[in-house]
């Protein structure tokens, strides 16, 4: 069985190969299709993105297609739960493009003109998944068996700082079982160390993206959580008002909105908006 690392450098070596022949057969040299040449000279950048910790491979394997088409740009990525990214960007940390793993964060920043509005949107969605380690002998199909299942701990984001675990928290309030599960969660600060949780064998189920679920194989999905049981989970991306590189940051948005961005994020997990 291959490792997780073995995959991911699979998955990125594979999409490399693949789908360089369509920025050379498909666009102007070096730009793709549907992404403005503003930022195109022959001045080096480089540019800060706080990105959500989820989207942290699919991006390491579209980074490489970004910089054939703008060599001059450097992409310097802060990874870490969105509810920290936001603390950051308000108390001024520098970043260009801010990626979350949900609306509020967002929002927030919006509310504190802290982003360009005009540069604001959806980027991917993802979907929620009820996963055990390998080993587990647990045979549930459906999250609404949570309600007669016995399990000791459960992993799971902080509810108020990540996404992950305040879509959770949805799940768990929206089947009248918040109240029973209370002492048994285990809080992770972003949705890598839930899944790490899980992996290690130290809780009996974790509630991670099908993006996070789809690089491990020491997990199993169990079931996916229904839409209607948590809020649409979206990743909106902007341009934070204080880049000093706005055209580039705008520029590497583009490009993440493009079919050969688009395309990788779904090999990784996650759904078109």
């Amino acid at each position: 069985m291959t490792s997780v690392l073995q995959r991911r450098q699979y998955l990125i070596y594979s999409f490399i190969g693949l789908f360089s022949w369509l920025i050379t057969v498909g666009c102007a040299p070096g730009v793709p299709l549907g992404v403005s040449g503003s930022a195109q000279s022959n001045d080096p950048v480089t540019i800060t993105v706080s990105a959500a910790t989820s989207l942290q491979d699919a991006l390491d394997a579209i980074t490489p297609q970004f910089a054939k088409a703008y060599p001059n740009i450097t992409v310097d990525y802060n990874f870490a739960s969105s509810g920290a990214l936001q603390r950051q960007i308000e108390q001024g940390a520098p970043a260009d493009v801010f990626l979350s793993a949900a609306s509020n964060q967002m929002d927030e920043l919006l509310e504190k003109e802290l982003i360009l509005y005009e540069s604001r949107r959806d980027l991917v969605a993802n979907r929620l998944v009820l996963i055990a380690p390998m080993a587990s002998t647990l045979t549930m199909t459906d999250v609404a068996q949570l309600k007669s299942v016995r399990v000791d701990h459960v992993a799971v984001g902080e509810f108020r700082s990540v996404p992950a675990g305040y879509y959770a928290n949805q799940v768990f309030q929206a089947l009248n079982l918040l109240d029973t599960f209370q002492s048994k969660f285990v809080f992770g600060n972003n949705v890598r160390s839930v899944l790490a949780a899980v992996e290690s064998g130290n809780v009996d189920l974790g509630v991670v993206y099908a993006s996070d679920a789809v690089l491990s194989n020491q997990v199993k999905v169990l079931a996916t959580v229904p839409k209607d049981l948590h809020q649409p989970i979206v990743y909106p991306v902007s341009v934070i008002n204080t880049s000093p590189h706005p055209e580039s940051a705008q520029a590497f948005i583009d490009f993440l909105t493009t079919d050969l961005a688009q395309t990788m994020f779904e090999e990784f997990g996650f759904n078109s908006i």
